[in-house]
């Protein structure tokens, strides 16, 4: 599916223009599983006519890195909160137009 695959490269080009010099060792791990599932369950739920559910991806995914950014040292506290939500920002953003792309071509599809 595009918004997943797609996704990981368009967010990673991001992330690598927002932090050229790269982003600390074993800051957010598995970020980009995580964002992979994200982009999944955002443009399905779209598809599937329940755009609420996205509420949902983002507390879940807002309250499972918490413990993680709350551990981070002080340092890297910042750094890891500002990828942290752009990472997010820009794989919501990818998921909703792709969603948003598969919508009207349904539509114009089926009349």
């Amino acid at each position: 599916m595009p918004s997943a695959a797609l996704g990981a490269l368009v967010v990673g080009l991001v992330l690598r223009w927002v932090e050229p010099d790269g982003s600390a060792p074993g800051v957010l791990r598995g970020g980009t599983w995580i964002g992979v599932l994200e982009r999944l369950a955002i443009t399905g739920s779209v598809l599937a006519g329940v755009p609420e559910a996205v509420a949902v991806v983002l507390a879940i995914k807002g309250l499972g890195r918490y413990p993680e950014l709350r551990e981070t040292h002080p340092d890297e506290r910042s750094r890891a909160a500002e990828r942290f939500i752009i990472g997010t920002l820009a794989s919501y953003l990818w998921a909703g137009g792709v969603a948003a792309g598969a919508s009207i071509a349904v539509q114009a599809i089926t009349g």
